[in-house]
């Protein structure tokens, strides 16, 4: 049953850890966690995104109170809620990559299906090799 984990915080702590992680998971498409939070994560990001397919005032303003950036929130709005509109749910996978080093901890990747973020570091790579070839030329 989800939001039964009690990951070892109190109930202030835990909640903020876990806004924090799903908006690092909205705005970067993926994050690597242990797995019972990226089990704890899950249904919160899900309702997120759905509440961006609702797309009303009311649901804007609740995930403003849930997520940290706004920008992150317009994201969902505009970029993640028509990406998922014709999904009924499962919008995200969890990939367990086995345990941690230090402690055994189960680790996991959480991740937005289907979502490619956008490379702008291939951009800057581009222009970099465009100016370089345009040097050489000379």
């Amino acid at each position: 049953m989800p939001g039964t984990r009690k990951l070892g915080r109190t109930t202030e702590h835990r909640m903020a850890m876990l806004k924090g992680m799903v908006t690092l998971l909205l705005e970067n498409g993926q994050i690597v966690t242990t797995l019972t939070r990226a089990k704890e994560v899950r249904p919160l990001a899900e309702k997120m995104i759905t509440l961006g397919k609702k797309n009303t005032l009311a649901s804007r303003r609740a995930a403003l109170a849930f997520i940290t950036k706004e920008a992150v929130v317009s994201k969902v709005f505009n970029e993640l809620a028509p990406l998922y509109a014709e999904r009924n749910g499962g919008y995200t996978a969890i990939y367990k990559l086995g345990p941690r080093r230090g402690d055994s901890a189960e680790m996991a990747v959480i991740k937005l299906v289907g979502y490619e973020k956008p490379a702008a570091k291939d951009e800057k790579a581009d222009k970099k090799a465009a100016k370089k070839a345009e040097k050489d030329a000379e």
